[in-house]
């Protein structure tokens, strides 16, 4: 088959969406499938930019490619879903979420105080509905995901999980008096609640964050106002070599975003066979976080998330037990790419892919 994965991009940010679909790129090409990306910037604000990314997408028409026919588009984001295509396949990340479940919410303040935004997010809502209905297969990559599918345009679909980029190295050894917190710096991933805990740790462990974003100044100035500067550790942008280390070396991982889609996070702790601290609203990390099982599920509070970092490192036994079975678990959900294959081309195609 020849298909295109249609998607919008952000320069310089890289994230689960890139790890997502570069994985299904190679997973595709490596049975045979002539694979080609389109691609096309996505700007934020102001509302006018997401007017215009909304009407480019329309107004793509991907029969049209020079001579050549794509036997099948796969879309993944908003607003990449709108183009036109008779064969068009989702496998979803994410909607346009402060149009909907981040509308109500603190993260959402900014985007309602546009004078325009109402008026865009009832023609999102509007426009998902159609567009997604007309989408086959419909997958998304995690059940949270599909539950706000249905519950905001009444569409049904299938969550199917995929491994994170290479889940085959991750590997765990003796723990150090750390706790990881890795993730992209922005506001939904609340990486300040960690910096809040650190005030209220009493077992000497510190906090090592790594990742860029827009909210990195935020957070250092948040540890500096709370004295914390030798127990909370910004490591920036690390090498891949660097985050398998980190990871195997930590005690635990904290990952306590809001209401997240699927979370790499929560996935690369368990084939580290570490245990995870997440909270009660963080979504996705909750689809395999078992509380006192393969982790800590807590209030989003400091203090709350601080005690389950003192009480891990005072049962450092009982905390490398939940690591292993974090491990199992994962081995259990026998999460692959020749799953994904089958439901989004054939089984027949899929039939000799090896797990990437």
């Amino acid at each position: 088959m020849k298909i295109l994965l249609a998607t919008i991009t952000t320069p310089f940010i890289d994230g689960g969406a890139e790890y997502l679909i570069h994985g299904l790129h190679r997973a595709l090409s490596q049975v045979g499938h002539a694979v080609a990306r389109i691609s096309i910037p996505f700007r934020f604000g102001p509302l006018e930019q997401v007017w215009r990314s909304i009407q480019l997408w329309e107004s793509e028409d991907l029969t049209l490619l020079n001579g050549q026919e794509a036997d099948r588009v796969i879309c993944f984001q908003f607003p990449a879903y709108y183009l036109n295509h008779p064969s068009k396949a989702l496998w979803l990340l994410h909607q346009y979420r402060v149009a909907y479940d981040l509308w109500d919410t603190p993260f959402g303040a900014q985007f309602r105080q546009d004078s325009g935004a109402t008026l865009l997010r009832e023609s999102i809502i509007e426009k998902d509905t159609i567009n997604l209905a007309r989408c086959s297969p419909r997958l998304t990559i995690a059940a949270n995901v599909s539950a706000r599918l249905e519950r905001y345009n009444g569409i049904p679909s299938l969550p199917v999980y995929h491994p994170p980029y290479m889940a085959e190295r991750f590997y765990c050894t003796s723990p150090e008096a750390y706790v990881f917190v890795p993730s992209r710096l922005e506001e939904t991933k609340r990486q300040e609640l960690a910096i809040r805990a650190m005030k209220y740790v009493t077992t000497g462990l510190i906090a090592v964050i790594c990742g860029e974003g827009g909210q990195r100044q935020k957070l250092e100035q948040l540890t500096e106002e709370l004295q914390l500067r030798d127990r909370v550790k910004f490591l920036g942008k690390v090498s891949e070599e660097e985050k398998l280390g980190l990871y195997a070396h930590c005690l635990c991982v904290f990952f306590g975003p809001f209401d997240e889609d699927y979370g790499y996070v929560t996935l690369e702790a368990m084939l580290a066979a570490k245990p995870v601290v997440t909270c009660l609203d963080s979504g996705g990390p909750l689809e395999f976080v078992v509380h006192e099982q393969t982790g800590l599920v807590v209030e989003p509070s400091p203090d709350a998330i601080a005690h389950a970092f003192d009480s891990l490192n005072a049962n450092r036994q009982n905390a490398a037990a939940m690591g292993r079975h974090a491990l199992a678990h994962y081995s259990d959900l026998r999460i692959s790419w020749e799953s994904i294959l089958c439901k989004l081309t054939d089984a027949d195609a899929a039939s000799s892919v090896r797990n990437l």
